[in-house]
């Protein structure tokens, strides 16, 4: 059998017998000719029908019918990558049962997103709706590059937990064999105890929050990016990593998913080699006097706080990042360390990207008597957290560590309405399936 080509191969084969497979994306038929379009994983080739035996073989083929292709490459200036395939052999491999949800041939998306969702098997297959993900996992592969060349270590920790990681606000709660167990809400408590270990650590992988909202940017489960590093002066030693990891990933989209970001028509940010910071006091007097809110005094920042100060990042900066830093301890979870000389106020920090938080982080607590007292403050119960509280009284470093919801940052990149546009599978308040 000949070895397969992928679509995108087929210019660089002219003259050559080749055999391709993949799904009959379109069929264009003319007066003395039948055109297929046949779709792989990397692209569109055609392949050109003059014989009536061709066609006729063709005729019963629907459009996502799976097919398996062998004829010769000739060049052709109006086909996909300036080359086609002629005199083929066309052997059906599978035929769709039903049709797609909508013309996935075309250009254009025009099914509405609840359309998009229900069918994401087939729906996801259009170019244009593909795309998203090429730029996730490239993003990702981008996050690891950069964390393995800086000493990091991939771990994997459970999602099944015996506590609440944020204090018990928005927890899935399980049965775990007759013992009541959550689905973790982040790996938080797992790679504070694994920098003991090994000092610098990452993970990738699905967080489950029970997530009131019904928004286009809130999930039940979304992909967390955590990293978490030991030995540091303060937070910010975390963001300067943070930098260089956001970097890597704009840099893996560009060069790994190019072909995706072109078909979007994207503009891919670029990344200052320090990004502007901004203490959460000063941005809420800089709102206070140049909006209609006097948001001093709040915890946080609501969502239009956000988008004004990164168009003001871009202002008076140039750069579509922004770190907002030293965010209330009210706001934070007990394991937050508190700002040198402003207790009230963290040593924290939000990374916004165009108009959004994106990435959360900070240093962390790391002596046991501290823990002990955060939780007392709270009114915690430390027995609920003792395997947590033990990693401290073994002997910990100064350490904190980020993490980066990877929808949102997808979301951001490629200006999509919703989250759930770049998620594949969602769950929200009303979405268990596909």
């Amino acid at each position: 059998m000949i070895s397969r080509v992928l679509a995108a191969q087929v210019p660089a084969h002219v003259g050559a017998h080749v055999r391709v497979a993949g799904w009959l994306h379109r069929r264009r038929q003319l007066k003395s000719l039948t055109f297929l379009v046949i779709r792989d994983r990397s692209g569109l080739v055609q392949v050109v029908l003059a014989s009536p035996a061709e066609v006729e073989t063709a005729a019963g083929l629907a459009e996502e019918a799976v097919v398996a292709v062998t004829g010769t490459v000739a060049a052709s200036g109006q086909a996909p990558g300036g080359a086609e395939i002629v005199r083929p052999v066309i052997t059906p491999l599978s035929g769709p049962s039903q049709p797609p949800p909508f013309d996935l041939y075309r250009p254009a998306v025009t099914a509405a997103l609840p359309t998009i969702l229900d069918h994401a098997p087939a729906s996801l297959r259009h170019p244009r709706l593909r795309a998203p993900f090429e730029i996730s996992a490239a993003a990702v592969g981008g996050f690891r590059a950069v964390l393995d060349g800086l000493g990091f270590t991939e771990i994997s920790t459970p999602k099944i937990v015996a506590s609440a990681t944020e204090s018990g606000a928005n927890v899935f709660g399980i049965d775990y064999f007759g013992q009541p167990a959550y689905l973790a809400q982040s790996p938080q408590f797992y790679k504070q105890a694994m920098v003991g270990v090994f000092e610098r650590v990452y993970e990738t992988g699905p967080v489950f929050r029970a997530e009131p909202h019904d928004t286009a940017r809130h999930l039940a489960q979304y992909t967390s990016l955590d990293a978490e590093l030991g030995f540091i002066g303060d937070h910010h030693d975390v963001m300067a990593v943070l930098r260089d990891v956001t970097e890597g990933m704009v840099s893996a989209v560009a060069g790994r998913a190019g072909p995706a970001v072109d078909l979007l028509g994207l503009k891919l940010p670029g990344v200052p080699g320090q990004i502007p910071e901004i203490h959460i006091a000063e941005a809420q007097e800089l709102l206070a006097r140049h909006t209609a809110e006097d948001p001093r005094g709040e915890p946080d920042l609501a969502p239009a706080h956000e988008r004004w100060l990164s168009d003001w990042a871009v202002r008076e900066h140039g750069s579509e990042f922004l770190y907002v830093t030293g965010y209330p301890m009210a706001k934070r979870p007990f394991y937050t360390h508190p700002e040198p000389g402003r207790p009230g106020y963290s040593n924290s920090f939000d990374l916004l990207f165009r108009g959004l938080e994106i990435v959360t982080g900070g240093q962390r607590l790391h002596r046991h008597a501290d823990y002990l007292a955060a939780l007392a403050e709270r009114g915690e119960d430390p027995q609920r957290y003792a395997s947590y509280l033990a990693v401290f009284a073994a002997g910990m470093p100064p350490h904190g560590g980020f993490a980066m919801g990877l929808e949102r940052w997808t979301a951001r990149l490629t200006g999509a309405d919703n989250v759930r546009r770049v998620t594949l599978f969602p769950r929200d308040l009303h979405r268990l399936t596909p």
